[in-house]
């Protein structure tokens, strides 16, 4: 990439970024907008001022407000959240600080230059050249600053990263020790149960060994049920509850528009309402809801009766007494009676919690062995796009495209965009496959599964993003050379990381000005809102359904956050001045985010800031990868004293073990001390038990099976031997 066309693709981003920002602030203004820009808002009750707001006032808003907003507004997950990007803003912005004038001058200030290969950048661009690492001459003592350079950097992470675990720690517990009641801290999923012995029911087996382990504490059960058809039925049904107030509310504006009478709405009973017979919308729902009702309440009895599984939900009457069964070894044997705190009600992923333990633990290794192939796999085409997406590779595979590509306008755009866009392309496929493999490993819950997501995505991006992209296109050029002569592969590798400089230098610029900025403006979701309104929606629920903004996607966002954490950190020491791009990421990800949490995403469950370990571990994977890629590039420059560098991947190693086993433990397991206080007044056990019945047994808009009717059918099933 020559120089022209990295300022056209900065400069061009930017620009985007500016304009969405200026398309944001005219489009927030509008009242019939508020929805999408301030749906966390409208749900909590709160107003939406638009008087006298100018294209600054929501930065100064996110700037004033503080944690303890965030904490109300969006929960203790956004609240961590946030403390991931300051901590990783703070990183960078430190190092930056002795980095940027200490290596920049002593890079530019270099005369020789070895070997054009170890340029940091492909074509002409030798303004970037002459500021990095690979300007340096092999063997001279100005790497000296560059290896001293890199324990800074290391010494800044471990410090930050403590810092931040201890906060993040009293942010949970202060949560925790709450007084307000949650269902989850006094309840525990037990799993694992062994078979029914003669003469008993599951439900009468749990009840009889809980209640002689824990005595006055235990409260009652809920036995775990098979409720793959009875959710097929209520979802159906639910499906037709929702057709037949769509046809009302039809029928109901054909009598305003139209003829007094009103025109009745009519559709097909075929495929997608495509095809088939026509018939009376309203009439048809109601004949479909009169057959299924009583269907679904048979169901309902049957699958209580006869669907009961090796899992239950225990509850307790103190969060004391459940947090300290949770943590307790129930059983002599490793496969029975395993007990856990249970996930939040609105967490439970309830067809995972029947799998047995050794089940679960041949279905993970499985689904790891899967990941790998995958990853491996994938590299393949992420190697071929990197290679492919270059105007020289362009010319040779598509020559007839040549009159096009040697436009100077287009050659500009195309070496500018081309690559970036086809990789982040290319990753947007990924999240539902890892999503759908995280779930079958047997987890219990939602905000679990998307950690998992999370870590899967995290590696398959750096194994396929930042080492795919680095070696794709060496390897593809350079193919033949490393045929005849294998011995040069190694060198080659080495020096085929610093040639790439520029391509991560516009990704990441890329991410932040048009990522960041369709973040704000929010014109998809504002477009598909309006569109759905004006055309889709006839109720109010269709309406809310609509500008539902959801939460927070943390199972592409974090890892996607990280990848940038390994790329700046990787390329920090051997090109400083990808640092400021780096600030300019997770600063600008801070501010808009932190608007979008006060008044946009709507949080589905909360866990406490378990995300944290996972998030803390992954910059330190980051850090690893960069001390081997330094000793790597140092080995490369001919540098006599790089084995100086060989103790900064075993101290992040022993950082990484230190903190595990100092801070993790308190993640895994509630402290007792965190929920010994009491709650506020006496806790509503029956209320609490009814918060965890499955939707298909109990439901806002379908009164067919209510709490009292769920337990009455669980002691009749109790009468009877299973």
């Amino acid at each position: 990439m020559d120089f022209s066309s990295f300022l056209t693709s900065l400069g061009t981003s930017f620009i985007i970024f500016v304009i969405l920002m200026l398309v944001f602030n005219w489009l927030s203004k509008k009242p019939s907008n508020n929805v999408i820009y301030y749906p966390n808002r409208i749900i909590k009750g709160l107003d939406t001022p638009m008087v006298g707001r100018t294209p600054f006032t929501w930065m100064k808003e996110c700037l004033s407000s503080t944690e303890a907003d965030v904490v109300n507004m969006a929960g203790v997950d956004t609240a961590v959240y946030f403390v991931f990007l300051s901590t990783v803003l703070w990183i960078l912005v430190v190092s930056g600080l002795v980095l940027l004038p200490l290596l920049l001058p002593i890079a530019g200030t270099a005369k020789n230059v070895t070997s054009k290969s170890q340029s940091t950048s492909k074509g002409t661009f030798n303004d970037l050249d002459k500021l990095s690492m690979g300007h340096v001459k092999r063997g001279s003592p100005r790497l000296w600053a560059f290896l001293i350079a890199t324990y800074w950097v290391s010494l800044v992470t471990f410090y930050l990263l403590w810092k931040a675990y201890k906060h993040v720690l009293e942010l949970r517990f202060v949560a925790l020790s709450a007084s307000e009641e949650k269902p989850e801290q006094f309840t525990i999923l037990v799993r694992d149960i062994p078979p029914v012995p003669e003469g008993q029911t599951r439900k009468k087996q749990v009840d009889s060994y809980f209640k002689t382990i824990h005595g006055e504490t235990y409260y009652r059960s809920m036995v775990v049920t098979d409720n793959k058809e009875v959710n097929q039925i209520w979802k159906e049904l639910n499906g037709y509850q929702r057709k037949l107030s769509h046809a009302e509310a039809v029928f109901a504006t054909s009598k305003t528009t139209g003829k007094p009478e009103g025109t009745r709405p009519v559709s097909k009973i075929g495929f997608l309402g495509l095809i088939g017979k026509k018939v009376d919308t309203i009439e048809y729902c109601n004949e479909k809801i009169s057959e299924l009702v009583p269907k679904l309440e048979s169901e309902q009895k049957t699958t209580i009766k006869d669907k009961q599984q090796a899992a239950a939900l225990v509850f307790f009457n103190n969060r004391l007494a459940a947090t300290s069964a949770a943590q307790t070894l129930h059983s002599k044997m490793l496969d029975s009676w395993n007990v856990t705190e249970a996930p939040e009600p609105c967490q439970v992923i309830w067809s995972n919690l029947h799998m047995k333990f050794f089940m679960r633990e041949v279905r993970q290794y499985i689904i790891y062995a899967i990941v790998a192939l995958t990853i491996f796999f994938y590299m393949i085409p992420i190697g071929f796009i990197s290679a492919f997406t270059t105007l020289k590779n362009l010319r040779k595979l598509l020559p007839f495209m040549k009159p096009v590509i040697d436009q100077a306008e287009v050659k500009t755009v195309l070496e500018a965009f081309l690559p970036q866009i086809a990789l982040i392309v290319f990753l947007a496929l990924l999240p539902k496959y890892l999503m759908f493999l995280s779930k079958a490993e047997g987890i219990p819950s939602k905000s679990h599964v998307i950690r998992a997501t999370s870590g899967k995505y995290f590696y398959f991006s750096v194994l396929n993003v930042f080492i795919g992209v680095t070696l794709g296109a060496t390897l593809f050029s350079t193919f033949k050379t490393v045929q005849k002569d294998t011995s040069t592969l190694i060198p080659m590798l080495g020096e085929s990381l610093p040639a790439n400089a520029t391509f991560f230098l516009t990704f990441v610029a890329l991410r932040f000005f048009v990522g960041y900025g369709l973040e704000l403006s929010r014109l998809i979701p504002l477009i598909i809102y309006h569109l759905k309104k004006k055309y889709l929606c006839k109720t109010e629920a269709e309406l809310k359904e609509a500008w539902a903004p959801g939460d927070i996607n943390y199972a592409t966002r974090v890892p996607s956050d990280l990848l940038i954490v390994t790329i700046v950190l990787c390329y920090s020491v051997i090109a400083p001045i990808i640092i400021p791009f780096g600030v300019a990421y997770f600063g600008l990800g801070w501010l808009i985010l932190r608007n979008q949490a006060l008044k946009v995403y709507i949080p589905t469950y909360e866990s406490y800031g378990r995300m944290w370990p996972h998030m803390h571990k992954r910059v330190l994977v980051a850090l690893f990868i960069s001390q081997i890629t330094m000793i790597g590039f140092f080995g490369v420059k001919k540098f006599p004293y790089s084995v100086l560098l060989i103790p900064l991947p075993i101290l992040t190693v022993v950082f990484t073990l230190v903190c595990n086993n100092k801070f993790y433990c308190s993640f895994d397991d509630t402290p007792l001390e965190v929920v010994a206080c009491d709650v506020k007044g006496t806790p509503d056990l029956e209320l609490i038990y009814r918060s965890y019945i499955p939707p298909c047994f109990t439901s806002d808009k379908i009164d067919v099976f209510d709490a009292h009717q769920f337990e009455y059918e669980f002691a009749k099933a109790g009468t009877s031997v299973v």
